[in-house]
């Protein structure tokens, strides 16, 4: 999908190198929750894995909620992305924000995040 063909990783490359260029090969519909965590992580292929994420995290957060206690590491993937990603789209922002209202008992850093990232575009939000 981004049109860019990667080389074939250096045959010394580190377990997560190897396993991102694997991922980038999948169909996103193929990917489990930790895949795209990771990629995530690396910020690849966010153009197409923010809204599949941020819908991920809308689905879960009723029951999170419910259980009492989020601290999800898809959810501190995307609360730390720069900046200027969401500026460049307020609506997802506002879909995070959105979700993040429906979670309680964040764990502390989590709730730091969410706290950053809000300080961070008070005019977006």
């Amino acid at each position: 999908m981004e049109g860019d063909r990667w080389p074939a990783p250096p045959g010394d490359s580190t377990s997560l190198v190897r396993g991102v260029h694997k991922l980038r090969k999948q169909a996103i519909k193929d990917l489990t929750v930790e895949d795209l965590r990771r990629l995530l992580a690396q910020d690849v292929g966010l153009r197409w894995l923010i809204p599949v994420a941020l819908d991920l995290l809308r689905e879960t957060a009723p029951q999170e909620a419910a259980d009492g206690w989020y601290d999800d590491d898809v959810l501190s993937a995307v609360l730390t992305w720069p900046e200027t990603v969401w500026r460049n789209a307020p609506e997802l922002a506002r879909h995070l924000d959105g979700t993040v209202r429906m979670l309680t008992d964040l764990s502390p850093y989590i709730q730091r995040e969410v706290d950053e990232f809000r300080i961070a575009l008070p005019d977006v939000l």
